[in-house]
């Protein structure tokens, strides 16, 4: 399950690891708080600079501008293989936590008894301006009240997500020092399926995130989180929470590392030629 504040966040944070998902039959639930109509409005604030500009766009309401960042969104989620897209239509415009929200989200997250969540990495609990951070702090905040659900008083139990994965942690790819010690430390291989990311982000033309965007968005940001990790494309997870094995893990990844020649397996791929 996948819970961030606007429409296209699940797509670019995430897109290729719920492909990836999917096709293994994992069932993916991507969760949006915010309508999203005042986020990136690219097709309606470029439409009032034009000289002659197209009435029909630069008299949309909010609910005309969701409408349509919301149809991209179902056909990005189709393509990506989400099984099933939730909107709370909240105001986007919030910054701050609000118990109303709090309460919204941890019924869908009790309702759909996820797994794994995944979400923005939240910078500060109180960095308010930025409407990513106050997303995650209602997330969490939303998985400590499904925590103390009582089915006597709430009429369902408790539940309990068994991970929580970050995205967009504001740190160097691979860099173990930046925020003290803080990084990325899960990273999923989405060469196989970075054609279905970029088909998804052409679905939002509406704040311009389609064509050449799209392709050098995927280059560099996914580029270089798949040089970190000595793969073509990856993307890039920090994890909440602890991990308990019986024995010390090393993926089948890291046991097929050769350090010589890494460099021309992450070479392999011309995204722009591939999927122009």
């Amino acid at each position: 399950m996948t819970i961030y504040a606007h429409p296209a966040d699940t797509i670019t944070n995430c897109g290729g690891t719920l492909a990836r998902h999917a096709e293994a039959g994992d069932e993916v639930v991507a969760l949006i708080i915010t309508h999203g109509g005042r986020i990136h409005a690219n097709r309606y604030a470029e439409e009032w600079r034009k000289d002659d500009p197209d009435e029909a766009i630069t008299t949309a309401g909010i609910d005309d501008i969701a409408a349509h960042k919301w149809d991209e969104l179902r056909r990005a989620a189709d393509i990506i293989g989400v099984h099933r897209v939730i909107g709370l239509d909240t105001d986007d415009r919030v910054a701050s936590l609000q118990e109303h929200v709090v309460d919204l989200v941890a019924e869908q997250i009790a309702l759909e008894r996820p797994d794994v969540i995944i979400c923005d990495y939240p910078l500060n609990p109180v960095v308010a301006s930025n409407t990513h951070t106050v997303a995650t702090t209602t997330v969490l905040a939303a998985l400590g009240r499904t925590g103390t659900y009582l089915r006597n008083l709430d009429g369902r139990a408790e539940f309990h997500v068994k991970q929580v994965f970050f995205t967009s942690l504001p740190v160097f790819a691979a860099d173990g020092l930046s925020l003290f010690g803080v990084r990325n430390d899960v990273f999923v291989d989405i060469t196989p399926v970075v054609g279905r990311k970029v088909a998804a982000m052409d679905c939002f033309d509406s704040q311009g995130y389609s064509g050449l965007f799209a392709r050098k968005l995927i280059e560099s940001n996914n580029g270089e989180f798949g040089r970190a990790a000595g793969v073509n494309f990856a993307e890039a997870f920090y994890r909440m929470r602890n991990e308990t094995h019986d024995l010390l893990p090393v993926t089948a990844a890291a046991v097929a590392e050769d350090p010589l020649t890494r460099h021309l397996r992450y070479s392999e791929v011309d995204l722009r030629a591939t999927h122009p």
